[in-house]
């Protein structure tokens, strides 16, 4: 292992490759801890041989616009944009508007800033709504990634209403809303706001690549044109209905996530470290240093997020199962 392996910060989380080029492979497997997805991921139901053989079929698009809108309380599958992972929409919003200035309410991921960046916008991070200055877009992680930082949805309408004012956008991304009750700024839906939600991260079904946009269908209808026709697949299309109408899985869920989500807190605690925040699919810790423990833990085969930019944070994602629980407090206790 090289000096660069054992000193860089990881771009992402869930890179394992690098993971195992840094510290080699575990006896026991990886523990990896660094995504923030559900570890109890919705259980698979049959799939139609037609999913895989056939284009996906318009009217299997409009049950899911359905599914969604039902689940998110859009006001209709007409505000609903099935996209391949909520990735896709952070990629092409930004080339959808000429350049100009947006603002960023962080610290928050890098994704955001990254892509409007690259289409060739004025970016500037701000610590809230009140120091966005000029800015024609602002972008809103709800709840924020990491910290979990929530922003009220009265707060977010009146920022609309500001951005409507200079033809602006309000981009708000609830990627990790799913596992809060509440935590949606919908079913509001001001002209001047695009609603992002992922399904994989809940769902626990990372790899399907299954995301929406959510806002009115004016607003939408550029970025429909922008990822182009059988953006979803359809396998993703017959699992995302199914997923969506099921109520009880996701009140059972939230549940468990909930609990999960307070024992990490109390492992994390008790073992020495400060609490920052997080929301029911990870704990953000302060840790001092953070990079010796994130090395250490590594080590040991489990694999946490850390921050280049915030070097005393570790965020820690859920484990799964008894055996993963012991694991991580063994480790932790050092």
């Amino acid at each position: 292992m090289t000096a660069d392996m054992q000193t860089r910060w990881p771009a992402h989380g869930g890179d394992l490759a690098a993971a195992e080029a840094r510290w080699g492979g575990p006896a026991e497997g990886w523990l990896d801890l660094s995504t923030g997805i559900n570890p109890w991921p919705y259980p698979l139901p049959e799939i139609a041989a037609e999913a895989w053989t056939r284009l996906p079929a318009a009217a299997a698009d409009v049950e899911l616009r359905r599914a969604a809108a039902r689940r998110y309380r859009a006001p209709g599958p007409e505000a609903v944009l099935p996209i391949p992972g909520s990735g896709a929409a952070i990629q092409a919003l930004p080339r959808l508007r000429p350049p100009g200035q947006v603002a960023v309410i962080g610290p928050t991921y890098g994704e955001h800033a990254a892509a409007w960046r690259a289409a060739g916008h004025r970016v500037a991070e701000v610590a809230s709504p009140d120091a966005i200055g000029e800015a024609d877009v602002v972008v809103v992680v709800n709840p924020n990634n990491p910290d979990g930082r929530l922003l009220p949805q009265p707060l977010l309408l009146a920022l609309a209403e500001q951005l409507a004012a200079r033809a602006g956008l309000l981009v708000v991304d609830e990627a990790f809303a799913d596992g809060l009750r509440g935590g949606s700024v919908l079913p509001a839906l001001p002209a001047a706001m695009v609603v992002l939600r992922s399904f994989g991260k809940f769902y626990g079904l990372a790899g399907l690549r299954l995301g929406f946009a959510i806002g009115r269908p004016e607003t939408l209808a550029p970025l429909a044109e922008a990822v182009g026709p059988w953006a979803v697949s359809g396998p993703a299309l017959a699992i995302g209905c199914r997923a969506l109408a099921d109520s009880p899985w996701a009140d059972t869920t939230q549940a468990r996530l909930a609990e999960a989500s307070a024992r990490l807190e109390r492992l994390l605690l008790a073992a020495g470290l400060a609490m920052v925040g997080g929301t029911p699919l990870f704990r953000l810790a302060d840790c001092g240093n953070a990079h010796r423990l994130w090395h250490r833990l590594g080590t040991a085969g489990i694999l946490t997020r850390a921050f280049s930019d915030r070097p005393s944070l570790l965020r820690f994602g859920l484990p799964a199962s008894d055996h993963d629980w012991d694991r991580l407090a063994r480790a932790l206790a050092g």
